[in-house]
């Protein structure tokens, strides 16, 4: 995994061990387990890290006006129940939420303002939630909506 991953030496004097990874990636998920010695004593511990993937689909960019579908998926192992999206950086529309069984969000018309964070956020049958966000990005013309622009003769335009 190197060069992604560090270890915090200078916390470890004060009795913090940890590991950064940066950045995580799908095949990163799975149980983590950390062993101290000091002196005669060991300590240990276990943390099972779990990834959320968000894919755009066409790649980037997306285009105003070219259908974009935003998929959701978790190394979580229980049965997915629900996916949901939030949209978060602009005020949410009267339907609050997009809801589904599957994990995309299809978006037929995406306009500028359309742009933003969106948060993903899985539920499962086990009853845990699950959440990620994801800054999309729109390529588009966001200027008035009169295409016509007056200048002055001899004025830059």
């Amino acid at each position: 995994m190197r060069p992604r991953v560090s270890v915090q030496d200078s916390a470890l004097r004060n009795g913090i061990f940890s590991l950064r990874i940066d950045p995580v990636r799908s095949e990163d998920a799975g149980l983590y387990e950390a062993w101290v010695t000091y002196n005669t004593k060991v300590q240990s511990c276990q943390v099972e890290l779990g990834v959320i993937t968000v894919t755009l689909s066409p790649p980037s960019p997306v285009v105003e006006n070219e259908p974009v579908v935003l998929s959701c998926n978790s190394s979580h192992p229980a049965s997915l129940v629900e996916t949901c999206w939030l949209p978060s950086s602009h005020p949410v529309p009267t339907s609050g939420t997009f809801c589904s069984l599957h994990g995309s969000l299809s978006i037929w018309r995406p306009a500028v303002s359309d742009a933003g964070l969106w948060r993903c956020q899985l539920r499962y049958s086990d009853g845990e939630i699950v959440s990620a966000t994801y800054n999309l990005q729109i390529l588009g013309f966001d200027g008035p909506t009169n295409p016509v622009v007056y200048a002055a003769a001899g004025s830059a335009a």
